[in-house]
């Protein structure tokens, strides 16, 4: 079925249009949940919640725009509505002034697997992991983030340069030599 129909049937509140929307976009905003939630069953949370606000929110929908894209953004609040009600402020810190950007070789990050790096970020601290998610990751800008979060656009770029400095020094443990002295010992 194609969205305009599936969207019209949703909007009259029919069961079986709902189910088919749920069921072409299920895995999509799944592993969007999941790169914004701290593990599967808060991801298989924020899926459902996700779904009940598309179903209770549709009729604003306009038509202006992708629905995908509008479904992804109510995805993303939702996650970002419970970590905000969970710890009653996001606990960010404040600006830094910074020199310059991370980098990590190459050679490296070809040694590491996708999972692996998806795990690191999901590792981060909540206030860096939603800030470098919606950065890196999601294409939002400072000023859009700073508004999501209701933080300075410095904090943002701030929070943004830690989660980097953070990753790249779990990516470089992950591969240091001592770590595959470990790893071979093991076996």
């Amino acid at each position: 079925m194609e969205d305009k129909q599936l969207i019209k049937g949703c909007k009259k509140n029919a069961p079986k249009y709902q189910r088919a929307l749920y069921e072409k976009y299920k895995d999509t905003l799944f592993v969007l949940s999941l790169k914004y939630c701290r593990n599967l069953e808060d991801a298989q949370d924020n899926l459902q919640d996700s779904f009940l606000e598309i179903f209770k929110n549709i009729k604003k929908y306009s038509g202006k725009g992708s629905f995908e894209g509008w479904m992804k953004r109510i995805t993303i609040n939702k996650a970002i509505d419970k970590y905000k009600s969970n710890i009653g402020t996001l606990n960010i810190i404040s600006e830094d002034n910074y020199s310059e950007e991370p980098t990590i070789a190459i050679d490296i990050l070809n040694e590491i697997s996708l999972s692996d790096i998806l795990a690191l970020i999901q590792d981060l601290p909540n206030r860096y992991r939603l800030v470098f998610n919606l950065y890196e990751l999601d294409d939002f800008s400072h000023a859009e983030i700073a508004k999501m979060l209701s933080i300075s656009i410095g904090t943002s770029k701030s929070n943004l340069h830690r989660a980097k400095l953070l990753l790249k020094e779990k990516i470089e443990k992950l591969k240091s030599p001592s770590n595959k002295l470990l790893e071979n010992h093991g076996n």
